[in-house]
């Protein structure tokens, strides 16, 4: 009888230590692995530029343009974000980077590409939509398409190959040596302008706040060995000018990080909402350099590493959803006076400069909105192309993605340069402590997206935007409505 029971105590503790055992196996294999890596994309000197209304062609290169990529995996999700130097990500080039990552076994749908908006990286543009139309093109500026999106893929498939089980850290700092203001005003009669000084008789005050956080996260093997930093600043990349290749003031970044934690670290950089946000200092000091204002980040952020909380619960939650933006109007009068506008300029004439960026956002909307465009029988083409966009009638499907990796940490990745009060609204109204805002995310298509108010307003930014009013607060809730969720699935868990 005591050997039976003995047996039947012996038999109890294997089942508990099998089933234990398979806890265990189950929670490695719930392990949350991150990957980090980076590949060149610098384009070669002759091929255009982009940031401008006019063309420039490159004369050499000041440092070079990357894309980098951080893959997570965990919780049975995977997710990619590749963050390029580029002015803007196509829906074209996000949707070829996407197919050719996706063969890693990363959904399409949870991969993400970005630019920082570097006004001294290449307008690839126009070639990138003469290939994907098999159209006979320069065979230099070509290879350099092919060049574009198969580096982004080989940085993402790195990324995913030489992902391990990592420690994670995330917070914020703040930046407070001044390098971003506010470059929208309220005039005394009312009206709202764009680059204006404080000093100006005509000036009331700056139109809206600057978001002063650096928002952070840090990748560390089991050895404690920084892999990654990935950082997230609400500035413009506008910075350097010229005709040289440059990723502007994120370069700076990247020294100071491997300076501190070896070369072997990448540094990636996420462009926050900075719509309205440049680094004219609006009191007539100065501009600051690229340099200094890379330099005092890049301090900023080696500084407050170390003092970022580990996440004790990491785990993954991938959520995504379309959002369709109403497209501005567009019909055969803004056509046509648009054609015009753009022929007076071609001939010579002094063309208003709001009005240029006019005239070439019809042109886009007009490819957007209509199959057969207006303009299609006319020489003038958008300076901004689109093959797989191209007449989808009165509304942009836009993607907000959102990367819950822990209980206190998010990066939401929306598309277009967004307006600083927006990301704001994401931020404070998030579930989560440090949210990080990553715009111009797989497409750049609707090119700025103010706020309602600001679109009262008026001024180049407003110009300049594809979508009708009420569109950025659109994409505020679908972010805040995946956080929500992303949340209430981690604390069921």
């Amino acid at each position: 009888m005591k050997n039976l029971t003995t047996r039947k105590m012996i038999d109890r503790t294997l089942a508990c230590l099998m089933i234990l055992g398979c806890f265990g196996l189950s929670a490695a294999a719930q392990a949350l692995k991150v990957g980090t890596a980076e590949a060149d994309i610098t384009p070669p000197n002759g091929f255009p530029m982009a940031g401008y209304y006019h063309e420039r062609l490159a004369e050499g290169v000041i440092d070079p343009l990357k894309a980098k990529a951080i893959v997570f995996s965990g919780n049975g999700q995977r997710a990619a974000m590749v963050a390029m130097d580029l002015c803007g990500v196509t829906t074209d080039l996000a949707d070829q980077i996407r197919q050719a990552a996706a063969k890693t076994g990363i959904k399409y749908e949870n991969i993400v590409v970005s630019a920082t908006h570097s006004h001294t990286s290449p307008d690839y543009y126009k070639t990138l939509h003469g290939y994907l139309g098999r159209e006979k093109g320069d065979a230099g500026r070509i290879a350099y398409v092919e060049k574009l999106i198969g580096n982004a893929v080989a940085a993402i498939e790195k990324a995913d190959k030489e992902a391990v089980e990592a420690k994670l850290a995330a917070g914020f700092v703040l930046q407070e040596t001044p390098v971003a203001f506010n470059r929208r005003f309220v005039m005394k009669d009312g009206t709202v302008q764009t680059w204006q000084s404080l000093r100006s008789p005509n000036v009331l005050k700056s139109a809206g706040p600057i978001d002063p956080e650096i928002g952070l996260m840090t990748v560390k093997n089991a050895d404690g060995k920084m892999l990654g930093v990935v950082s997230n600043f609400a500035l413009h990349l506008d910075t350097v000018g010229g005709t040289k290749w440059s990723g502007d003031y994120p370069y700076f970044i990247e020294k100071a990080v491997r300076q501190a934690h070896g070369e072997g670290c990448v540094s990636i950089f996420g462009t926050g909402c900075c719509g309205d946000i440049n680094h004219s200092n609006p009191d007539g000091s100065p501009r600051n350099k690229t340099d200094l204002i890379g330099g005092s980040l890049g301090q900023t952020i080696v500084g407050g590493l170390e003092k970022l909380p580990e996440l004790k619960n990491p785990r993954l939650v991938v959520k995504n959803t379309m959002v369709k933006l109403p497209l501005q109007e567009c019909g055969e009068k803004e056509v046509a006076e648009s054609l015009a506008i753009l022929e007076a300029l071609d001939s010579g004439q002094k063309v208003e400069f709001l009005k240029q960026v006019w005239a070439h956002k019809m042109l886009m909307i007009d490819q957007l909105r209509h199959k057969m465009p207006l303009a299609s029988a006319a020489a003038k083409k958008p300076f901004l192309r689109t093959a797989k966009l191209a007449g989808v009638g009165d509304a942009l499907p836009v993607e907000v993605t959102t990367i819950a990796v822990g209980d206190d940490v998010a990066i939401v990745c929306l598309p277009g340069e967004v307006f600083v009060n927006l990301g704001l609204a994401i931020k404070q109204n998030s579930p989560y402590k440090t949210t990080l805002i990553v715009e111009l995310s797989n497409s750049v298509e609707t090119i700025y997206i103010p706020t309602r108010a600001a679109h009262a307003g008026g001024s180049y930014e407003v110009t300049n935007s594809t979508v009708k009013p009420g569109s950025g607060e659109m994409l505020v809730e679908a972010a805040l409505g995946l956080l929500r969720q992303s949340r209430t699935e981690q604390v069921a868990r």
